[in-house]
């Protein structure tokens, strides 16, 4: 599916893999709205003009959601979201201290990362599905996971579950949207050089950078961008995810 012309969403379109798939998007003719807790810098903004439009939003509460597909509808016609939001941070099932892990901060990080997943997707193709079909298909919407679900490492209990939630339903929601001629894909990204990431040291970042293969750097969010731009254009792409991760393995710490 060719995205010019069409609406598209972006959750988290505010800044790292979000932001880059803003701007991938809209200079292929797409019009985007963000959906996100902030709204993008105004440098930002200014650079992207009329071709965007923000909505604050909590993908955790199904009305704001439900409020940003709708604005994103009145752009155009609804045709690919791309799920960029989530939160991580530390949990262990046994604390430093011996006491048992932070369980409401298990419940948080699964609210945000999987549970909001499922009401972005479950929303957007409740729009979607009343589109017409171009080429054969009504939408794309496309989960970021991360290899996390696959290798979380020590300290990463909650975010590790959520991620691997994301992709176990993967599968389920492309086979439960395929009637509606809907795809459902999923990105894993590796270690990617996002804002968060540019807090930590120098000396930290390199170390990230030298555990990938090759190519042995930190991903860029130009990199996620531009595969969520080919899923969308690529109809047999469907039901799966790819992992953008330089073949690296992680470590248990």
């Amino acid at each position: 599916m060719q995205i010019s012309s069409h609406a598209a969403l972006v959750t988290g379109g505010a800044s790292g893999l979000g932001l880059a798939t803003v701007t991938r998007l809209v200079s292929e003719g797409a019009t985007v709205l963000i959906a996100d807790l902030n709204p993008p810098a105004d440098d930002v903004a200014a650079e992207l003009g009329d071709s965007i439009r923000f909505v604050k939003t909590d993908v955790t509460d199904e009305s704001q959601v439900a409020a940003a597909m709708d604005a994103a509808s009145e752009l155009g016609d609804l045709r690919a979201v791309v799920h960029c939001a989530g939160i991580g941070g530390p949990m262990r099932l046994v604390q430093k201290d011996g006491s048992p892990g932070d369980i409401s901060h298990f419940r948080k990080v699964v609210d945000v990362n999987l549970i909001g997943t499922m009401i972005v997707a479950s929303q957007a193709a409740a729009r979607m599905a009343t589109n017409d079909e171009v080429d054969g298909e009504r939408g794309v919407i496309i989960f970021t996971a991360s290899v996390a679900a696959y290798e979380g490492q020590i300290g990463q209990a909650a975010y590790a579950a959520s991620k691997a939630g994301i992709v176990g339903l993967t599968i389920c929601a492309a086979r439960d949207l395929a009637s509606k001629k809907i795809r459902v894909m999923t990105i894993a990204p590796g270690t990617i050089d996002t804002p968060l990431l540019g807090r930590a040291s120098q000396e930290v970042r390199d170390s990230l950078a030298a555990m990938v293969p090759h190519p042995s750097r930190l991903g860029r969010p130009e990199e996620y961008a531009q595969l969520a731009s080919a899923i969308i254009e690529n109809a047999m792409l469907n039901g799966e995810t790819i992992r953008m991760d330089g073949a690296i393995r992680m470590a248990p710490r």
